[in-house]
């Protein structure tokens, strides 16, 4: 299974995708855990090119789409062999992040045409001014207007794709226990 977290940054995808594979480890599964952008050259650069001050603006964002796209191309063979070993993948982020951050959807489709599309995904929600008060400030992403915009377009796509969408508004512990209540029957485990 590929279990994809999305989210506008400061939902609490990282941290949930810790406790995630702690918890599917504890429950004898064995996991491969990813993020966008990956630890590989294509990535270093695209987190450089994330804290460049135009990096909001339509031309760049559309480089940065090129960038990922190629960047998920170094996860595909990755994903498929984990999941050839019988291993749970676990994404934070994955083609949909370009779908809502660079904006042109049917472009976005066509790039990553080749890319592994994750089996579940669930998008963890939050109102823009709490997910502002845990962003760290590295980017010129996270400010409040361009977070406002992300969201409406997360919650669009969940709408359209069959998302989950759960409220990561509710604390750690309450965000995870509703992760595993959507995952739990998909793997046949009682929670």
């Amino acid at each position: 299974m590929y279990i994809c977290l999305e989210g506008i940054d400061g939902s609490g995808k990282s941290t949930q995708i810790e406790l995630l594979e702690k918890w599917l480890i504890t429950m004898g599964y064995k996991t491969f855990k990813i993020s966008e952008p990956t630890k590989s050259e294509i990535g270093g650069l695209i987190r450089k090119m994330l804290r460049s001050p135009n990096a909001s603006e339509k031309t760049f964002q559309m480089t940065l789409a090129l960038l990922f796209a190629a960047d998920r191309m170094v996860l595909r063979e990755k994903i498929q062999n984990a999941e050839s070993e019988g291993k749970i993948v676990i994404s934070d982020r994955c083609f949909y992040s370009s779908i809502v951050y660079q904006n042109d959807g049917d472009w976005i489709f066509q790039l990553n045409k080749h890319v592994k599309i994750p089996d579940l995904t669930i998008l963890l929600d939050l109102e823009i001014e709490t997910a502002l008060e845990r962003c760290e400030g590295k980017d010129h992403f996270e400010n409040k207007v361009f977070l406002e915009k992300i969201r409406k377009k997360y919650l669009k796509l969940a709408e359209d794709k069959g998302f989950y969408v759960l409220n990561a508004e509710n604390g750690v512990n309450k965000t995870l226990y509703d992760i595993k209540r959507i995952i739990s029957p998909k793997l046949g485990i009682c929670i």
